[in-house]
């Protein structure tokens, strides 16, 4: 019986996650596969293996950067595009994002490191967080080498990005990749349970106003 009642809400949760994907791709249709403006600041590529590493620092990164006060307005903009292009990214939250090449989040995960890494690097240039960058520099150089991970790459390794270039999730791809559509399907079911706790706890209410 359980089992019965379970059903329905599971195919509810998988079509609601499926509907996200078709919604989403629409909306986000014109990609950077599709050609976007370079009108914005070149940033520098990120191996596949300095995403593993870069992706354990990040948050000491952006943290230190976002309290840097001698700062310039490029690498403003590039701290700005990592913030934003780690939202498109959904905030790493997705298994699998940095280092599954078939992910389709993996190319926009490759764009908020790569942001994050320039950001770090533009740090030694600035007498203030230069300790501190440093300092961070050479912890990840020691995790690529403790880990192995200098000479790992991807198709994406070789791809440099643009701050005018939002790089987005292949949506289209999600169906099709198992660990993040059971990530979006255990979501949409924790939405859809929500809604129907909702109505569970308003439909008395109506009822005794009558």
């Amino acid at each position: 019986m359980k089992n019965d009642r379970a059903r329905p809400l599971l195919l509810t949760a998988s079509s609601a996650a499926a509907f996200f994907c078709v919604v989403a791709g629409s909306a986000f249709a014109h990609s950077r596969g599709d050609g976007g403006s370079h009108a914005g600041l070149n940033i520098p590529q990120i191996s596949h293996g300095e995403m593993a590493v870069i992706s354990d620092y990040r948050g000491r990164i952006i943290d230190l950067a976002s309290r840097a006060v001698e700062t310039n307005e490029p690498f403003r903009r590039v701290l700005n595009y990592a913030e934003i292009q780690y939202s498109y990214c959904l905030w790493g939250r997705m298994p699998g994002s940095v280092m599954d090449e078939e992910s389709p989040f993996n190319e926009c995960a490759h764009a908020y490191l790569a942001a994050a890494k320039a950001v770090l690097l533009s740090m030694r240039e600035m007498p203030r967080e230069r300790a501190a960058a440093d300092e961070i520099i050479s912890a990840v150089d020691a995790d690529m080498v403790r880990r192995g991970l200098a000479l790992i790459t991807c198709r994406f390794s070789g791809e440099a990005f643009n701050s005018a270039d939002i790089v987005k999730p292949r949506w289209s791809g999600i169906p099709f990749h198992a660990a993040s559509m059971a990530s979006l399907t255990g979501l949409a079911s924790l939405f859809v349970l929500g809604v129907f706790a909702l109505r569970r706890f308003s439909q008395p209410k109506a009822q005794s106003s009558e």
